[in-house]
Protein backbone atom coordinates (compact mmCIF):
# COMPACT_ATOMS: atom_id res chain seq x y z
CA UNK A 1 0.00 0.00 0.00
CA UNK A 2 1.42 3.44 -0.73
CA UNK A 3 1.58 6.72 1.39
CA UNK A 4 3.19 9.76 0.81
CA UNK A 5 3.66 11.40 4.59
CA UNK A 6 4.55 15.31 4.78
CA UNK A 7 5.92 16.56 8.29
CA UNK A 8 7.87 19.68 9.09
CA UNK A 9 5.30 21.98 8.66
CA UNK A 10 4.62 24.51 11.77
CA UNK A 11 4.68 27.94 13.00
CA UNK A 12 7.43 30.29 11.42
CA UNK A 13 8.61 33.88 12.09
CA UNK A 14 8.81 35.76 8.66
CA UNK A 15 12.41 35.49 7.02
CA UNK A 16 12.88 32.10 9.10
CA UNK A 17 13.48 28.78 7.42
CA UNK A 18 11.76 25.35 7.18
CA UNK A 19 12.41 22.05 5.57
CA UNK A 20 9.48 19.82 4.80
CA UNK A 21 9.78 15.96 4.59
CA UNK A 22 7.58 13.88 2.40
CA UNK A 23 8.45 10.06 3.02
CA UNK A 24 7.26 7.97 0.66
CA UNK A 25 6.19 3.85 1.30
CA UNK A 26 4.81 1.59 -0.80
CA UNK A 27 7.08 2.73 -3.82
CA UNK A 28 9.92 3.79 -5.05
CA UNK A 29 10.67 7.68 -5.46
CA UNK A 30 13.04 7.21 -8.17
CA UNK A 31 9.82 5.23 -10.37
CA UNK A 32 7.82 8.65 -9.96
CA UNK A 33 8.14 12.67 -10.56
CA UNK A 34 8.08 13.91 -6.85
CA UNK A 35 6.12 17.20 -6.82
CA UNK A 36 5.69 19.88 -4.07
CA UNK A 37 2.19 21.85 -4.51
CA UNK A 38 1.04 24.38 -2.12
CA UNK A 39 -2.77 25.67 -0.99
CA UNK A 40 -3.26 28.93 0.40
CA UNK A 41 -6.17 29.82 2.24
CA UNK A 42 -8.67 30.70 -0.84
CA UNK A 43 -6.27 29.98 -3.89
CA UNK A 44 -6.12 27.44 -5.69
CA UNK A 45 -3.45 24.46 -4.94
CA UNK A 46 -0.14 26.13 -6.46
CA UNK A 47 2.96 23.93 -7.92
CA UNK A 48 6.53 24.53 -6.51
CA UNK A 49 8.52 22.22 -7.44
CA UNK A 50 9.58 18.71 -8.31
CA UNK A 51 12.36 16.02 -8.32
CA UNK A 52 12.15 13.99 -11.19
CA UNK A 53 12.92 10.19 -11.72
CA UNK A 54 16.54 10.89 -12.86
CA UNK A 55 17.69 13.24 -9.25
CA UNK A 56 17.09 16.94 -11.64
CA UNK A 57 14.80 19.27 -9.87
CA UNK A 58 12.89 21.90 -10.77
CA UNK A 59 11.27 25.37 -9.06
CA UNK A 60 8.65 27.52 -9.53
CA UNK A 61 9.53 30.81 -11.10
CA UNK A 62 7.34 32.40 -8.53
CA UNK A 63 9.25 31.05 -5.35
CA UNK A 64 12.94 30.25 -7.19
CA UNK A 65 15.68 31.28 -4.84
CA UNK A 66 14.03 30.59 -1.56
CA UNK A 67 13.00 27.04 -2.00
CA UNK A 68 15.09 23.96 -3.23
CA UNK A 69 14.66 20.51 -3.39
CA UNK A 70 16.53 17.49 -2.08
CA UNK A 71 16.92 13.77 -1.97
CA UNK A 72 17.34 11.12 0.63
CA UNK A 73 17.24 7.93 -1.68
CA UNK A 74 18.55 5.52 1.25
CA UNK A 75 15.43 6.54 3.29
CA UNK A 76 12.67 7.19 -0.03
CA UNK A 77 12.02 10.94 1.32
CA UNK A 78 12.34 14.03 -0.85
CA UNK A 79 12.27 17.51 1.30
CA UNK A 80 12.04 20.66 0.19
CA UNK A 81 13.81 23.35 1.92
CA UNK A 82 12.25 26.86 2.55
CA UNK A 83 14.28 29.92 3.20
CA UNK A 84 13.28 33.58 3.69
CA UNK A 85 9.51 32.92 4.85
CA UNK A 86 7.13 35.34 4.36
CA UNK A 87 3.40 35.69 4.65
CA UNK A 88 2.36 34.32 1.31
CA UNK A 89 4.07 31.25 2.07
CA UNK A 90 1.58 30.49 4.44
CA UNK A 91 -0.60 27.71 3.49
CA UNK A 92 -1.01 23.68 3.11
CA UNK A 93 2.06 22.12 1.53
CA UNK A 94 1.18 18.65 -0.16
CA UNK A 95 3.82 16.13 -2.40
CA UNK A 96 2.80 14.15 -4.96
CA UNK A 97 4.18 10.98 -6.81
CA UNK A 98 3.20 10.89 -10.16
CA UNK A 99 4.52 7.97 -12.04
CA UNK A 100 6.67 8.20 -15.61
CA UNK A 101 7.03 4.48 -16.47
CA UNK A 102 4.72 3.06 -18.90
CA UNK A 103 3.59 0.20 -16.05
CA UNK A 104 2.84 3.25 -13.73
CA UNK A 105 1.98 6.06 -15.54
CA UNK A 106 -1.43 6.46 -14.40
CA UNK A 107 -0.29 6.52 -10.54
CA UNK A 108 -1.11 9.75 -8.85
CA UNK A 109 -0.12 9.59 -4.81
CA UNK A 110 -0.73 12.47 -2.48
CA UNK A 111 -0.04 13.37 1.27
CA UNK A 112 -2.17 14.70 3.81
CA UNK A 113 -0.45 17.86 3.85
CA UNK A 114 1.55 20.15 6.36
CA UNK A 115 0.74 23.56 7.40
CA UNK A 116 3.05 26.25 7.31
CA UNK A 117 2.02 29.82 8.87
CA UNK A 118 3.96 32.47 8.61
CA UNK A 119 3.49 35.01 11.37
CA UNK A 120 5.26 37.07 13.32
Amino acid sequence: QVQIVESGGGLVQPGGSLRLSCEASGLHTSDYVMNWYREAPGKVREWVGARANDGSTSIANSVKGRFAISTNNAENTVYLQISNLNPEDTGVYYCNAHGVHIWNRNADYWGQGTQVTVSS
